[in-house]
Formats: C-alpha cells, structure tokens, sequence
C-alpha cells in the first residue's frame, strides 16, 4: 500500500458555552441519545447537554462512566444502548470516556458525538481508542471506520477545569510534531493506514509552533478560569491539531514510552497521560540525538506548566534498574510505535535515554540556578 491518507471527524465546533446549545447540533442527527459520563463530569457539563436535547424533544439515556475504557466496561455501556435503541452516543469528559465512548457508538453503529471537559488529550477527533484492562494497563489500540461525527469543545468548561489538565493536554500535544517528524523520516504509516500527507504535515508542525508562542499564557489563563484569545488557541491545538497531526502523521517513541510506564506499578499511574507523554517525548528527542539547546527548550517550557522532567517529578525515583528494563522492554515490543523511529532501538536503548533524560534536567536546573559556571578551555 503506497496511499496517503488523511482523516477526520466530520464537524468540530469550538466555543463559549456551546454545550448549552448542543440541540442545535444535534437535533438533525437522531431522536434517542446514550450520554456517557462520570458523576462528577454529569454535575459539571452533562447536565447540560442532557437538559438541551430533551428541551429540543431528544430522549436520553444517562450512564455514569466507571472510569476504565476497559472491554468490559465498553461491553456493560454496550448492553445498555442496545436495550435502549439509542441512535447516538456522546462521551462527555476526558479521555478515557471518550474512547469508551467511542467504542460504544462503534459496537451500536451508532453517530459518535464526542465532548471534552479538559483540553487534555488529542483523542476527541480521531477514529481510535485507547483500551486499558480493568486494572488501568495499557493493553492495545482500537481503531474504527470512521472518526467521530461532531466534535463539542466548550472553552468555558475547559477555562474551569484545573491548569493541570490543560498543561497535561498541551505535554500530550507537543509530541506530535517530535512524532510525526520520526514518521515522515522512516517513510512509515500513520495510525490510518497510509503515508502522511502534506497537510498532515503542514497541521503537526502548526500544533508545536502554536503550544510555544501561547502555551504558558493559556495556562495562566486557565488558573484564573478565563477564556482567552491565547487559551483558544491552545484549546485548538490541544484538540484539532494534535488529534489531526498524530492519527494522519503517526505516533512514535514518546506514546510508545508512555505505553511503557504502564507496566510498573507505583505513584507513577498518579500522572496524567500528558504528564508522562512529556517525559516520552525527552526521552525521544535524546534517542534522537537532539541537540541540548533544542532538548533545553523542552525541559524550559515544560518547567513553566509545571511539568515532569526528571525521574522524581514522574515518580521513578526510587524504581530499580529491573523495572526500568520493563519499561523499556513494552516500550519497544514488536508492534510498538516506537518502531516508527527511521533507527532501530532496543529496550537498553530506551532505558538508558530515560536515565539521560533525568540528568539532563537536573543539569540545566543546577545552571539555571548558577551552581554551574562554564569552563573555557583554551
């Protein structure tokens, strides 16, 4: 197969208070909606989906998410829809609701609309989810026909969810055109499929140029919960953007690495997905050989959103030689992205680069600090 591909959703619609006015949208796509959701998520933004379709006359089914995007908790919703003869599933919340939820539509045949309460991932968009076990390990990718039919971003609720998942979102985000990069350069397939395109391409390099010129001003905006012109832009590239860039450009080590973490226990599986994807993607850029100005640039800006960029920070302080080797042995299990990377790595690599990654940081915070002064040798 030698095509190019690029996909995405049908529709996506970004602004204040437009979860308020989801009728409007929807009333044109089906009469009977299975609203996924946790309980915290129903008080904060379902209810108000919920109250504008059954304003508009759209019968609604209410679930309340148990938390995992598990086969077993997609099999329970599942159930559920078929029983009710729901027509459209919504996934309102973060991203283990939305991949659920995606799933769910997929197993109904259902249109798939997808809500984010957080900025924190680039999953809204795209035709994939990530399935865990019960337990909360990563077990594999799941990919569909087609990628969701409506995308509702309301920047309100994002402005009023904790800085932390924007900060998490935009980690999740700046990996994309560190990953797609890789992908172009090993000449290897997206998540769709295929090749990457020249808008593929085009959209992933916009993401990173948008998350540094606006980032740390979207975040501080997100603290005081106000929308600004900066947060939107943020908000856009966390979501579109990113989810554009890595499902039409391809995903390499950063995720890999982050799929690795999940193969130890410990206060690591505390982290956000974002958190551990930032520290995937130093990890990948000292694979890569990267310059330390370029790999500083990285560790500065994620110090400014109060990222992790050492091995205390993302919880690995105190993990042993042999769990680290765990890490980096399902970081690079055959069908990993990782592999995507235009050289070959092995699991003493991966390790070796996670180590790196922590000295690195902790070098540049010793200099930032002034304990270091230069030595010119003549």
């Amino acid at each position: 197969m030698t095509e190019r591909i690029f996909i995405s959703p049908s529709k996506y619609i970004q602004g204040k208070d437009v979860l308020e006015h989801a009728c409007s949208f929807l009333q044109e796509l089906g009469s009977h909606a299975l609203i996924i959701a946790d309980e915290f998520v129903w008080e904060i933004a379902a209810k108000k989906v919920s109250n504008s379709l059954e304003s508009a006359h759209i019968s609604v089914t209410k679930i309340i998410f148990n938390g995992e995007s598990s086969y077993n908790e997609i099999k329970r919703i599942t159930t559920i829809g078929k029983n009710e003869n729901v027509d459209i599933v919504i996934g309102v919340g973060g991203g283990k609701t939305m991949d659920a939820s995606k799933a769910v539509a997929d197993n109904l045949a259902a249109l798939s609309v997808i809500a984010p309460t957080v900025a924190s991932t680039d999953s809204p968009t795209s035709a994939l989810s990530v399935i865990y076990t019960d337990e909360g390990v990563f077990q594999e990718y799941k990919f569909y026909k087609k990628n969701p039919d409506l995308v509702l971003v309301d920047s309100r609720v994002i402005a009023n969810a904790p800085a932390r998942f924007l900060a998490s979102g935009i980690a999740d985000a700046m990996a994309t055109w560190v990953e797609v990069q890789a992908t172009i350069q090993s000449n290897a397939k997206n998540m769709a499929g295929g090749y990457t395109t020249i808008a593929a391409e085009v959209i992933a390099k916009k993401c990173e140029e948008v998350l540094f010129t606006f980032g740390v001003q979207a975040f501080e905006s997100v603290k005081r919960s106000i929308v600004t012109p900066a947060l939107e832009s943020v908000i856009e590239a966390n979501t579109l953007l990113s989810g554009l860039g890595f499902e039409s450009g391809g995903l390499a080590a950063a995720h890999a690495i982050h799929n690795g973490f999940t193969a130890i226990d410990g206060d690591i599986h505390h982290l956000t997905h974002g958190e551990k994807v930032a520290y995937g993607t130093l990890t990948q850029l000292v694979l890569e050989n990267r310059s330390l100005e370029e790999i500083e640039k990285f560790i500065e800006f994620y110090q400014q959103l109060q990222l992790p960029v050492t091995l205390e920070e993302i919880k690995l302080q105190d993990a042993t030689l042999e769990e680290l080797y765990l890490i980096g042995y399902a970081a690079t299990k055959d069908g990993e992205t990782i592999h995507n990377l235009p050289f070959s790595v092995s699991a003493d690599d991966v390790v070796e680069a996670i180590i790196a990654v922590d000295q690195y940081s902790k070098a540049y915070h010793r200099r930032k600090r002034g304990d270091i002064t230069e030595v010119v040798v003549h």
